[in-house]
């Protein structure tokens, strides 16, 4: 049985426009952590603004945090979200053998995408950090239209489809809690070391050939690393190149 983590909210709402929205217009307000979850949303949204689809039944929740560290430590909480995410998958009773993680915020499940995370920090208005949001988006039910995704994107998939397991959103808000308060206790006593180890451990296509694209540019080698300040370390022919952000293809 699942015990909710000592002093951390939840909130749960038939829907809204998004749960990274109205985390952001609860952070100011908010004290310690929060968990927000919507059963529907009507404009979720993923990284770089794109949309993010939502079938009935499917996961969409977000985690408000007041984190202290610089920026670029904050950020790496991108990974402790990404084994939050496994664990609870987990937990619900999916095959860790059949799970990975994709750098730099999916999970896959025999493959597919069967989960995103996306970070945003709000400001103090004052130049720092104020409030740090975490969203997570889990196809448990079904998987989008693989149609509405770009050419070479990972297939999407389900939880239900895929591993036939029927999980309900509150079910599995329980557990990602659960699991997240673990990880995050961990990054705060130990750093980012022990996750990026325990990432890499898990990591798709870790030692083969994948793509990186930037903006204006695309970069093919080896994935032979995430390094400490979380970059993806490709071996190319030109030698060893980090990279801090990208879309990655495989």
């Amino acid at each position: 049985m699942t015990t909710w983590p000592e002093g951390v909210g939840r909130r749960i709402l038939p829907v809204t426009d998004s749960t990274m929205a109205e985390a952001a217009r609860r952070a100011p307000d908010t004290v310690g952590t929060e968990w927000i979850l919507a059963l529907d949303q009507t404009a979720g949204r993923g990284r770089r603004g794109r949309p993010w689809s939502m079938p009935p039944g499917n996961f969409a929740a977000s985690l408000i945090l007041h984190p202290s560290e610089p920026p670029q430590v904050v950020a790496l909480r991108s990974f402790v979200a990404a084994l939050a995410l496994r664990d609870a998958l987990i937990a619900v009773g999916a095959d860790p053998a059949a799970l990975s993680l994709k750098w730099p915020n999916d999970v896959l499940l025999e493959g597919g995408k069967l989960a995103g995370i996306l970070l945003e920090s709000l400001g103090d208005g004052r130049g720092g950090l104020a409030h740090l949001v975490i969203g997570f988006g889990v196809n448990l039910a079904a998987a989008p239209d693989a149609a509405q995704l770009e050419p070479s994107a990972v297939r999407p998939v389900s939880l239900a489809e895929t591993a036939d397991l029927v999980v309900a959103p509150e079910a599995f808000l329980d557990a990602l809690a659960t699991a997240y308060a673990a990880h995050e206790a961990r990054f705060t006593t130990y750093g980012f070391g022990p996750i990026r180890t325990a990432w890499l451990a898990q990591a798709a296509r870790l030692g083969e050939v994948i793509t990186a694209r930037l903006p204006n540019d695309s970069v093919t080698g080896t994935f032979c690393d995430v390094d400490m300040e979380g970059n993806l370390v490709l071996e190319t022919a030109k030698g060893r190149r980090p990279i801090a952000a990208a879309d990655i293809f495989f």
